[in-house]
């Protein structure tokens, strides 16, 4: 049995569910590319999962352009960055990942997206959601928000609401023995003005394993775990990751 949330957040913690109404104890953290889940909220997902929720990671892309490394095809790398990205999971204590394969770096806008971010919010009914902020372009005037994270979070935003919520959208969903959902709490990271900050200090060295166990992706020396490590680090001292935080009307 997990620690109660107060246990492991301290005075600033998610919301809870309640159980009288039916809300489970579930968090989906909905990312773009294998490992953008890790560096968003792999700290979070960490504590969620040791306070007893069941959390489930959904990867839109198939990360196939994510590498410099001629060694790869397309196609072999879709399989390290599944691989990768279940290992991290497991590491995390994060109970299954899905993958919805769209193409890594061509991402849009569309009906069928949103139907898929749907349907998979529906069938896990979720209490509350993370994932990517889709406002910004330019992160803290040092990265460039990657067009994949903002059609990500601003299609998971919409299925968030009303899209999963309202019965007359996707009703195919309904025929298929899905009910309608609606989420509680959404967390974006990735914002520009975050509201809620997460100490994750007692499992930072959960989150950095989760990152290096994408081994295609970063080199996990001593220079990477410093960049990690100061990312996170705010002014006094501790490790957080940082959301923009929406609890949802009822």
């Amino acid at each position: 049995m997990g620690s109660g949330l107060e246990d492991l957040f301290g005075d600033e913690r998610p919301g809870e569910p309640n159980e009288s109404e039916g809300e489970l104890a579930r968090a989906m953290v909905i990312a773009a590319h294998p490992d953008d889940a890790d560096f968003g909220a792999a700290g979070t997902a960490a504590l969620l999962a040791k306070s007893g929720w069941t959390v489930r990671y959904l990867i839109v892309t198939d990360g196939s352009k994510g590498s410099d490394d001629l060694s790869f095809t397309p196609e072999t790398l879709v399989v390290a960055r599944e691989d990768e990205q279940r290992a991290a999971a497991e590491l995390l204590g994060v109970e299954s990942v899905r993958f919805l394969g769209f193409t890594d770096g061509e991402l849009a806008y569309s009906r069928d997206l949103l139907g898929a971010i749907t349907r998979e919010i529906r069938e896990f009914q979720p209490f509350a959601v993370y994932t990517h902020d889709p406002e910004p372009v330019i992160i803290n005037e040092g990265f460039v928000n990657h067009s994949d994270h903002r059609t990500t979070g601003l299609t998971t935003v919409d299925a968030v609401y009303p899209t999963a919520r309202d019965r007359l959208n996707f009703p195919e969903h309904l025929k298929a023995g899905l009910a309608t959902h609606k989420v509680r709490e959404l967390y974006l990271w990735g914002a520009n003005e975050p509201t809620f900050d997460v100490d994750i200090s007692e499992v930072m060295n959960d989150k950095i394993a989760a990152l290096v166990a994408h081994t295609s992706q970063f080199p996990g020396d001593d220079e990477f775990i410093e960049f990690v490590k100061l990312r996170a680090k705010d002014k006094d001292g501790r490790y957080v990751e940082r959301f923009r935080r929406i609890v949802l009307f009822r």
